[in-house]
C-alpha cells in the first residue's frame, strides 16, 4: 500500500527542526497579557458558565510574570525534530530512536487542545525503558507528528484534510522513515486517527492503542449494563453543558480564529477551559495548560487546528452513537481512565475491534493521561505492544 525506504542515514526530504521562537514574540505576547480588557465575573457560581474570570487571571499572570517558554522549547528541541513533506503538506515530527536493538517503531498521535508536547515526557521511557524502571525488550522507536494545521506542522490551505487523510499521511510517513511494521496509538483526535490507520493501512500496522476506543452501542445490542448507561448519561450531560467549542470548531472556525489568534487572553480561556476540566484529581499544573496555551500561540493555529472539526467530528459523533463504525480488525488495545468521557465498555469495544487484546481502566486520569499519569500510559503501551511485537 505504501513505498517502503530503507534507512540509511539521513532520509530524503527529512529536514532538521528546532524550535526558536524571536524575543520580539516573547515581548509582544507579555505587552498584550497586560492589556487585556478583562469581563466582568460570571453571575453563576464556579464553573456553570464557563472558566471563572479569577482562573484566568491567574494562568494569564503566570504567563506574563513566571511562565519560561524556553525552557519549555529546550524540552522540545532536546528531542531530534524534523520536517518533511507528505501530500503536498509540510509536516514536523519528534522522532526520538531507542538505543537498543530490536526497537518497535510506534506513531503517537495528539488531539486538541494537546499537541506534541502533551507527549514529551512518554519518549524517555518508551525509547529507553531501563533508565525508567523498565525492560529493554519494550523498547520502541518514537514518532509524534504535528496534526495538519497544528503546532509547526503546515496549514492545510483546501478542504480535505479529515482523519483519514490524515492517517494516509501517517502511513506514508511511516514508510518514509523505512518502517515496514508499526504501532499507532494516540488520544482525542489520536484515537480516530490510529482507528482510522488500522482500517486503511492493516499490512504494516501491527496493532492499535487507543485511550479511549470510541465505540457506542447499537440498538440491537440488548439492553446497557448500569455502568454503560451511567457512561451515557454523563456524555449526553457533556454535549448538554459542555460542547460548544465543538459546535464553534464545527461550523465556524474561522470567525472563533480571529479572536483566538489576536487574544492571548481568549485563547487562554477557550484551551484552559478543556485541559482543566477533562482532567481528573489533582489536575494539571498551570505551567502544564500554558505549555500548550503557548505552542498554539506561537505557531498560530487557532483556526487552522478547529479545522478538523469542521472535517470529521460529525463522523466521529456517528462512532460514539455506535453508528457507521467501520470495523478494526488489526489488533487493539484500550485504556479508559476514570475521568474520561466517553469511557465506552468493553463489550461495545470488542464489536468494533474484534481482536482486542488489552483492556486497561484506570481510576486515576482524564482526557490527559501523558500528562496526569503518564506512568499508567506508559505500562499499558508496553503491556499491549507485547502481544503484537
Amino acid at each position: 500500500m505504501v513505498e517502503q525506504v530503507p534507512v540509511t542515514g539521513d532520509l530524503p526530504g527529512l529536514r532538521p527542526f528546532r524550535v526558536a521562537v524571536p524575543e520580539a514574540e516573547l515581548a509582544d505576547l507579555r505587552d498584550r497579557l497586560r492589556r487585556t480588557r478583562w469581563p466582568e465575573a460570571a453571575p453563576a457560581p464556579g464553573w456553570e458558565q464557563g472558566i471563572p474570570l479569577e482562573v484566568v487571571q491567574r494562568l494569564c499572570r503566570r504567563w506574563a510574570e513566571g511562565y519560561d517558554w524556553r525552557a519549555t522549547e529546550a524540552r522540545l528541541d532536546a528531542v531530534p525534530q524534523y520536517l518533511v513533506t507528505v501530500d503536498g503538506l509540510d509536516l514536523h515530527l519528534l522522532h526520538a530512536r531507542s538505543p537498543h536493538p530490536g526497537a518497535f517503531p510506534l506513531v503517537l498521535t495528539h488531539g486538541w487542545p494537546g499537541s506534541v508536547l502533551e507527549l514529551l515526557s512518554l519518549v524517555g521511557p518508551l525509547t529507553d525503558p531501563p533508565a525508567h524502571g523498565g525492560r529493554a525488550e519494550d523498547a520502541f522507536d518514537v514518532v509524534i507528528p504535528s496534526l495538519p494545521g497544528y503546532g509547526f506542522s503546515g496549514r492545510p490551505t483546501t478542504r480535505g484534510w479529515g482523519i483519514e487523510r490524515v492517517a494516509r499521511a501517517w502511513a506514508r510517513l511511516m514508510a518514509l522513515l523505512g518502517y515496514d511494521r508499526y504501532g499507532a496509538a494516540g488520544s482525542d483526535w489520536g484515537t480516530s486517527v490510529s482507528a482510522t490507520l488500522g482500517v486503511l493501512d492493516p499490512a504494516h500496522v501491527a496493532g492499535v492503542h487507543l485511550v479511549p476506543p470510541l465505540a457506542g452501542p447499537r440498538p440491537d445490542g440488548g439492553p446497557p449494563s448500569p455502568e454503560e448507561r451511567a457512561a451515557l448519561a454523563e456524555l449526553a450531560q457533556r454535549g448538554r453543558e459542555s460542547s460548544a467549542y465543538s459546535e464553534v470548531h464545527r461550523t465556524a472556525p474561522q470567525t472563533v480564529g480571529y479572536a483566538l489568534t489576536d487574544s492571548p487572553a481568549g485563547l487562554c480561556a477557550w484551551l484552559g477551559e478543556k485541559l482543566l476540566a477533562w482532567t481528573g484529581p489533582p489536575g494539571l499544573t498551570d505551567d502544564q495548560v500554558l505549555d500548550q496555551v503557548s505552542l498554539y500561540w506561537f505557531t498560530r493555529t487557532a483556526a487552522s487546528s478547529a479545522r478538523l472539526y469542521a472535517e470529521s467530528i460529525g463522523q466521529v459523533a456517528g462512532w460514539l452513537g455506535g453508528q457507521d463504525e467501520p470495523v478494526v480488525r488489526v489488533p487493539a488495545g484500550a485504556s479508559v481512565f476514570g475521568a474520561e468521557v466517553p469511557r465506552p465498555s468493553r463489550r461495545w469495544t470488542e464489536r468494533r475491534f474484534p481482536d482486542l487484546r488489552y483492556w486497561a481502566e484506570h481510576e486515576r486520569g482524564g482526557h490527559f493521561p501523558a500528562l496526569e499519569v503518564p506512568e499508567l500510559l506508559v505500562e499499558d503501551l508496553r503491556a499491549f505492544y507485547r502481544h503484537v511485537r
